[in-house]
This record gives structure tokens, C-alpha cells and sequence, in this order.
């Protein structure tokens, strides 16, 4: 039986050891309709399969977090079985410098979510989301917000399942060389 548990920020050494990497087979192209007035459609295509881990981009990942943010006001969520760590969620909460991201003040940002690769599929993101919402409904946030990428097809589809609706797609928020779009996904708490 999977348990959810909070934890301290102390606690992101553990936190990191689950890999948040995936493998991309398809990503949504975003085609503008009418130059944009006609609306934005997201168009799946297939990819020559590539690996894709977040955590291995400079600066980036859980061992980085406390170094740019104040994480005192942060949910930190871990997935355990039988004693064993197999999943993790941050939310940030009234986080200054955060990013443009989780502009109400009532706003939650589910920061990160991960999930080993052998439990992916079996209801462990679902569950840490869950504790997401009430964690953060807890604090007094009516918003949770959720940040990720055209070419993460499965999370896209995941945030979906959960309640997500898909709110702001941003085509130029990041370095043109990745060739990714930004989906920004809002659940009502």
C-alpha cells in the first residue's frame, strides 16, 4: 500500500534519488489558427524517441531548489511502499522570485512531480497529486497551478485526468534550442 507523507526540505538528498526523466515519443505541435485569432490547437506527432531529464539540466532539479528559493512555505510530499521511496511532490506557496508563474496570491504551484519509473502507472502520481490539492486547499490556495512542456505527452494527459485545464500555452517562454512550448494546466481547489 502506497503511503503520502509530508516532508522537511531537509529532506530533498532523498527527495532527488527518484528519477523524473522520460522517454519523449510524441509532443504537441501547436498550430495557430488564423494567425492566433482563429485559436490554438495542439496537434500530437510522433518523435524520434529521446530521453529527457530536467533534473541533469544545470541548475535545475531538487538539490537546487533551497539555493533560489525560500522553501519554509513549501509542501513537500513523499511517496513511500513497504519503507521505499517511490515517489515525491513539491508544492510552492507564496514564494517570491518563483517565477511568472502562480501570479494569484491565492495560487498553489505544484512544482514538481515524480515518480520511480517501475511504479509509473500505478496510481502513485494520482495519489501525490490528490495530497497536493489538499495540502495546498489547507493553506488557503483556490488555485493550483502546473507547469509543463509540449513534449511531455503522458504528463499533459496526466494533469488532464486530474481535473487540469489547460490555461496558457506560451510558445517563446523558453531557450529556442530546446524546441519545447510551455503548457501551463489550472485546477480550482
Amino acid at each position: 500500500m502506497i503511503e503520502i507523507r509530508p516532508e522537511s526540505g531537509a529532506g530533498l538528498a532523498a527527495y532527488a534519488t527518484i528519477p523524473i526523466a522520460f522517454t519523449v515519443r510524441s509532443r504537441y505541435r501547436v498550430e495557430a489558427i488564423d494567425g492566433g485569432l482563429g485559436g490554438l490547437a495542439l496537434v500530437e506527432e510522433a518523435v524520434t524517441p529521446y530521453e529527457k531529464d530536467y533534473d541533469a539540466m544545470p541548475g535545475e532539479g531538487p538539490l537546487t531548489w533551497s539555493a533560489r528559493w525560500d522553501l519554509s512555505s513549501w509542501g513537500i510530499l513523499g511517496a513511500f511502499e513497504d519503507g521505499g521511496r517511490v515517489g515525491g511532490a513539491a508544492v510552492a506557496w507564496q514564494t517570491p522570485g518563483l517565477t511568472d508563474i502562480g501570479c494569484q496570491r491565492a495560487t498553489a504551484v505544484l512544482w514538481d512531480l515524480r515518480v520511480r519509473p517501475d511504479y509509473r502507472g500505478r496510481g502513485v502520481g494520482s495519489l501525490l497529486f490528490s495530497e497536493a490539492i489538499a495540502w495546498a486547499k489547507d493553506r488557503g490556495a483556490v488555485m493550483l497551478e502546473v507547469e509543463t512542456q509540449n513534449n511531455n505527452v503522458p504528463a499533459c494527459r496526466f494533469y488532464a485526468r486530474q481535473g487540469c485545464k489547460l490555461g496558457a500555452i506560451h510558445c517563446h517562454a523558453y531557450d529556442p534550442e530546446l524546441e519545447e512550448v510551455q503548457l501551463l494546466w489550472y485546477r480550482p481547489i
